[in-house]
């Protein structure tokens, strides 16, 4: 008998490590010396709310104790997300509700060992979960440090370190974080650790002689985000939304509210001929006071070098203490050869473009790289990224160029089993291959390696919405937004999702805040929201502002048709399936958008026949087809349940 369960006097018992949840109805014990009958009622409606959420999250009720509830889970991350979403749910539910007594919780989770006996649970981690719990604001959530060590980069929500406390029953002092939650309007300081650990990565200047030589210092930029993302207690903003700050005025404290950052790292890069020299410095973004500032005078070669030493030095001020296994990703070089990495930055520069002659002219660069060192596994990464946009712009056949994308990424995955971004890679490759087990292990897999990859969540997030679990999907969205917030394919997309499930307020306050950062997708989402509403004018207003900002995006084409159909010009509208099916590009989502045209006309027969030839071959758009207010008269149609099916096999593989 374990001696734990001896002291304790159990007998029976099994020692499991184990999430535990307590909450608290903030106020109900004066509520009951006050008004018994109204108690009862209240404690009611309490329990017949929070009851069914817990089983949402593989959550197990142990007991209630009055107005609390223990409720054990086999995840921390599991149990963090059903606290967020009792905490939601009561939220909304105390706005529109009438009562005159609203339910509002403290809860508390802590990460432990739990001895089961009898049906109950005790140990530490029950009591430190109820100790936690008065800590958490009415209307929050406080969690352990343990639990932080589980979940930090794995929720969209922030986390904030409390002053250190001695907990009543507890032998030691239990560092404890507070999560912000979404209606909460949280003040930071300067002295909020868990801000700090929010890092953006400025674009690096080029002051080099050459203004060529601009994608080494943008390449820099891109690689000191790769080895900071080694540090696993930083959240590191994503390259496209950093990249939106290339020679801003803006300052620091401007940048840093924008993208929540508490930390900004800025520098420059000078190269000539085989010498490079670097400087960089790290700014507190609420004081705009500088925390550190080196400058790098090498050869080329001491590159990676730096790259890692610039990492160390960001850690170290920020107070974190890296394990051996950070510093080993943090100091691995990724080539021997400086003339292949060259020649892998300007890759990875053409590829950002997304234009067919750029594509083409990157893979031509990753094969130099590849040429001058065949084991660079960065340089494979950069062939399959390379030829899977060649498909997804249509530029290329899918049948023909996704097996190259597939025999680049698995060789680079050989070169290096736990390079992160080929793992990202590989997930998208399964995504499109229809393997939604290979694509949700890989995604899985490249978090693991890098939890500051937005491109995984994204994938995580579709597969959620395949498998219809809205909630999750929309969870995993944030958590891909709010790591690269500034790309506008996220932030499109982050904005349906609230609309679509019903989550008006927050699509709205959404726009409001993205319309700077990202506004051609912003435009696009408002467009669908006011004519989901019925709202044409509104509608078109939007339309009007998203096709001066991108004149040759596909969706400016079929939307043009959509809004065509929807006021009864059907000449118009039939004309632009026809510019559809007269483009060049090969697949791509025309099948798509030739559907949703074909939607709008009413011509359901042909509606029907398109998405599924989408489905046919791989370029179905779920989150329209299946969510969007849109089109939600064809998920009322007999022959939307044959879409389910096959979307039901794709996804059960």
């Amino acid at each position: 008998m374990p001696a734990e369960a001896a002291i304790l006097g159990l007998s029976g018992e099994e020692r499991k490590l184990a999430a535990v949840m307590f909450t608290d109805m903030v106020g109900f014990t004066a509520l009951t010396q006050s008004d018994e009958a109204q108690s009862l009622a209240v404690l009611e409606r309490h329990n017949r709310v929070l009851r069914p959420l817990f089983p949402k999250f593989h959550g197990r009720e142990v007991k209630t104790i009055g107005d609390s509830f223990l409720v054990e889970f086999d995840s921390a991350l599991d149990a963090t997300n059903c606290a967020v979403e009792i905490q939601r749910v009561l939220h909304e539910y105390n706005i529109s509700s009438r009562d005159e007594w609203k339910v509002t919780l403290r809860i508390g989770i802590h990460l432990g060992d739990v001895v089961h006996s009898g049906g109950d649970i005790f140990g530490d981690a029950v009591n430190i979960a109820s100790r936690l719990q008065p800590l958490a604001e009415p209307e929050g959530v406080c969690i352990s440090e343990q639990v932080y060590d589980q979940v930090r980069n794995k929720i969209p929500q922030t986390l904030v370190k409390l002053e250190p406390h001695d907990l009543k029953g507890v032998r030691f002092v239990v560092e404890a974080y507070k999560m912000a939650m979404p209606w909460e309007h949280v003040v930071t300081s300067s002295g909020v650790e868990s801000d700090k650990m929010r890092i953006a990565v400025l674009p690096f200047t080029n002051l080099s002689s050459n203004p060529e030589e601009g994608y080494f210092a943008d390449g820099m930029t891109e690689e000191l985000i790769t080895s900071l993302s080694g540090v696993r207690q930083l959240t590191v903003i994503a390259r496209t939304s950093v990249m939106g700050y290339k020679s801003t005025t803006k300052k620091a404290k401007e940048i840093g509210k924008e993208l929540e950052a508490g930390s900004i790292l800025e520098g420059s890069v000078r190269k000539a001929g085989n010498r490079v020299r670097i400087t960089a410095q790290l700014i507190d973004a609420s004081t705009e006071g500088h925390l550190w500032a080196q400058n790098y005078d090498r050869e080329l070669e001491d590159v990676f070098a730096i790259q890692s030493e610039i990492a160390e030095k960001v850690a170290g001020e920020l107070k974190i203490r890296l394990v051996e296994e950070e510093k080993r990703v943090i100091e691995k070089k990724a080539t021997e050869s400086t003339e292949a990495y060259t020649y892998y930055l300007r890759g990875r520069e053409l590829v950002r473009e997304l234009t067919e002659p750029s594509l083409r002219q990157a893979l031509g660069v990753f094969e130099k790289a590849i040429s001058l060192d065949p084991s660079f596994a960065k340089a494979h990464v950069g062939m399959a990224e390379s030829y899977m946009e060649l498909v997804n712009g249509g530029y290329e056949p899918y049948e023909q160029v996704m097996p190259k994308a597939e025999l680049s990424v698995k060789r680079a995955l050989q070169l290096d089993p736990d390079l992160a971004e080929a793992h990202a890679i590989l997930a998208s490759f399964d995504y499109q291959e229809d393997d939604t087990h290979g694509a949700d292990a890989e995604c899985n897999r490249a978090l693991e390696l890098n939890p500051s990859l937005p491109d995984p969540y994204f994938i995580l997030s579709n597969l959620a919405f395949l498998k219809q679990n809205g909630d999750e999907g929309l969870r995993t969205a944030e958590a891909c937004y709010r790591l690269d917030p500034g790309r506008p394919r996220f932030v499109e997309r982050m904005g349906r999702y609230y609309y679509y499930m019903g989550r008006e307020d927050e699509a709205l306050r959404h726009w409001e805040k993205t319309t700077q950062l990202a506004p051609a997708g912003t435009y696009r989402s408002m467009t669908e929201y006011y004519l989901s509403k019925g709202d044409i004018e509104k509608a078109r207003v939007y339309y009007s502002k998203a096709e001066r900002l991108e004149p040759t995006n596909r969706w400016v084409t079929w939307m043009k048709g959509f809004i065509a159909a929807k006021v009864g010009d059907r000449e118009t509208a039939l004309a632009v399936i026809k510019e559809i099916e007269g483009e060049k590009r090969v697949g791509s989502t025309n099948l798509n958008d030739i559907a949703f045209v074909q939607y709008a006309l009413d011509d359901f027969d042909s509606y029907f026949a398109y998405v599924h030839r989408a489905l046919d071959q791989h370029t179905f758009q779920p989150w329209m087809v299946m969510y969007s207010p849109l089109l939600a008269k064809g998920r009322d149609d007999a022959r939307y349940q044959g879409v389910l099916e096959k979307v039901k096999k794709m996804v059960e593989g």
